[in-house]
Order: C-alpha cells, then sequence, then structure tokens
C-alpha cells in the first residue's frame, strides 16, 4: 500500500467520524467509524463502522448513513484536495 493511500484512508476516517457525528437524522444511532478501505486508484472507499444498538437499530443506522452519502462525500471533498472523490460504501465492522 502506498503511502499516498494510507494518507487519504487516515484523511477520510477522521473527517468522516466527525461529519457522522454532526448528522441531524434521527435513524443515525452512535456510530464509530473503524476504518475506510481505499481502492488503489483511489475511487473507491469502503468504510467500515461500528453501531451500538439493537440489530433494528444497526439497520436503520445503516440506511441513514446510505441517504447521507451525498453529504458525507462533500464534507470529505472539503477536507481532501485529489482529482476523484471516493465513492462510499458503508458496512458494519
Amino acid at each position: 500500500m502506498s503511502q499516498r493511500m494510507r494518507k487519504v484512508q487516515k484523511v477520510a476516517r477522521e473527517v468522516l467520524g466527525e461529519a457522522i457525528q454532526n448528522l441531524k437524522d434521527p435513524r443515525i444511532g452512535f456510530v464509530t467509524v473503524t476504518a475506510v478501505r481505499v481502492s488503489a486508484d483511489l475511487r473507491h472507499a469502503r468504510v467500515l463502522v461500528s453501531v451500538l444498538g439493537t440489530e433494528e437499530e444497526q439497520h436503520a443506522t445503516m440506511a441513514g448513513l446510505a441517504s447521507a452519502t451525498p453529504h458525507l462525500r462533500a464534507a470529505l471533498g472539503h477536507e481532501m484536495r485529489i482529482k476523484y472523490l471516493p465513492e462510499l460504501a458503508f458496512e458494519l465492522d
């Protein structure tokens, strides 16, 4: 893994973790971004999250994150200066 990929993953984890905490969606519960895995071409990112709560609350939180993906990508774009912003895919860790 290149140093650039590591840096993109680190910055994405920090920015997304903060941005998710600031979302006002009532479906989104307590979420922790545990890791971000970026593809070699930096166009796709798997965001691994840990969600506290029951299975229903986890599903609701994942639905809330999916609907907030454009907003989270925009927040990532404000902090990162790269040619292509990665497409975000959220997965439970």
